[in-house]
């Protein structure tokens, strides 16, 4: 039970920071996209501060085996960049420059209610679904 009200409490924070520094609105990403108009650098100041925020308990974290709930930590330790990497970024990265949305954010329009939100989701649900697919009828032939 600990575990369920600590992770809706993270969800909770996560999700008013998002709405509080207007990332929940797609035209606000689109803005900072738009390199070459109206250019809006706050979403750049919102990612700077997050990793200011963050780098010290990664830090932190680095050094455990465990998390504070007893759960294993499960960091990433690969530093190479492959194929699957820059395939899976720059088509992150399309998704959002299209939409408007990460998967947070998408997430956060879709309780607020808003419709974009809603197809946003169901959109990312279907990358999901198809790539789980793909991964699967790829097994068998993927060498270790």
């Amino acid at each position: 039970m600990r575990f369920v009200a600590l992770s809706f409490l993270t969800g909770l924070v996560f999700g008013l920071g998002l709405i509080v520094s207007g990332m929940a609105n797609p035209a606000k990403v689109l803005g900072f996209l738009d390199l070459a108009g109206a250019w809006d650098p706050s979403l750049a100041l919102v990612m700077a501060g997050a990793i200011a925020v963050a780098f010290l308990p990664f830090q932190w974290a680095k050094r455990r085996q465990v998390s504070l709930l007893g759960a294993p930590m499960q960091l990433p330790s690969s530093t190479r960049l492959d194929r699957r990497l820059v395939l899976g970024s720059v088509m992150f990265g399309a998704g959002w420059g299209l939409g408007g949305f990460c998967p947070g954010p998408g997430l956060v329009a879709l309780g607020m209610g808003v419709p974009q939100g809603f197809v946003f989701v169901l959109a990312m649900l279907a990358g999901m679904l198809l790539f789980e697919a793909i991964e699967r009828w790829r097994a068998p032939t993927r060498s270790p």
